[in-house]
C-alpha cells in the first residue's frame, strides 16, 4: 500500500489491498466534478476517520475543496455528538470518499445510524480498505468508493455564534446549540477506483 504527497504530479501506482488492484493516484487538477451537486445533491460522501482497527464513518452533506494556506484542501462539518467527531480529533487525517448512486442506501443507512451502536461496515456491505498515509499512519476508505480524498487534518475550528453574522438564518440549523467543527485537511492524494 501506498500514499504519496500532492506535491508533485501523480503517478501511476496503484493501491494493492489483499492483492487486488484498488485504486490509482490522480493529479487533483484533472477531477472534473461539480462540487455543488457531488457533495449535496448526490447522496453526500463519506467522512472516515481511524485506523484498519478503530474507525468511525458518518455521512455528509456539508464540504468542499479548493485552496488554502498555498495547498489544495478538503474540509468537512461534523457536529460534536457524531461519533467520529472523536475520530476526527484523535487522529492526524481522514477520508473523504464519494461512490455512486448504487450506494445512496448504504450512504443513507450510515447518516441515520450511529458507530456507538452499530458496525456500519456489516449493516451496509461497505468494504473497508486500509490506505497508507504520507507520516506511516493508516486511514480508512471503502473498495465501492469511486473517488476518495485522503487528507492531513491541517485545522480544527468549532463554530463560535458570536462570528455567525447572518444569525437568524445560521441559528436555525442549530436548535439545541450543537455547532459543527469546521475540519481542514490538506490534500495528500486523490485516488480513483482503479478499472
Amino acid at each position: 500500500m501506498w500514499m504519496s504527497s500532492m506535491h508533485g504530479k501523480a503517478g501511476n501506482r496503484i493501491c494493492r489491498v489483499q492483492g487486488r488492484n484498488m485504486f490509482q493516484e490522480i493529479d487533483f487538477h484533472n477531477i472534473e466534478l461539480n462540487p455543488f451537486t457531488t457533495i449535496g445533491e448526490d447522496g453526500g460522501y463519506l467522512i472516515t476517520a481511524g485506523t484498519g482497527e478503530s474507525w468511525n464513518t458518518m455521512t455528509a452533506s456539508w464540504g468542499g475543496m479548493g485552496i488554502l494556506w498555498a495547498r489544495p484542501v478538503f474540509f468537512c462539518f461534523i457536529r460534536p455528538q457524531r461519533h467520529t467527531h472523536i475520530f476526527m480529533d484523535r487522529e492526524n487525517g481522514f477520508t473523504g470518499s464519494f461512490f455512486g448512486p448504487e450506494m445512496a442506501g448504504a450512504l443513507a443507512w450510515c447518516g441515520s445510524h450511529s458507530g456507538r451502536d452499530s458496525d456500519k461496515a456489516h449493516e451496509t456491505g461497505l468494504e473497508p480498505v486500509v490506505i497508507d498515509a504520507p507520516d506511516g499512519s493508516e486511514r480508512v476508505t471503502f473498495a465501492q468508493a469511486n473517488l476518495v480524498f485522503s487528507c492531513t487534518k491541517a485545522a480544527a475550528m468549532p463554530f463560535v455564534p458570536a462570528n455567525f453574522v447572518l444569525k437568524d438564518t445560521v441559528e436555525g440549523f442549530y436548535p439545541t446549540k450543537d455547532y459543527h467543527t469546521l475540519f481542514i485537511g490538506f490534500i495528500d492524494s486523490v485516488l480513483a477506483r482503479h478499472g
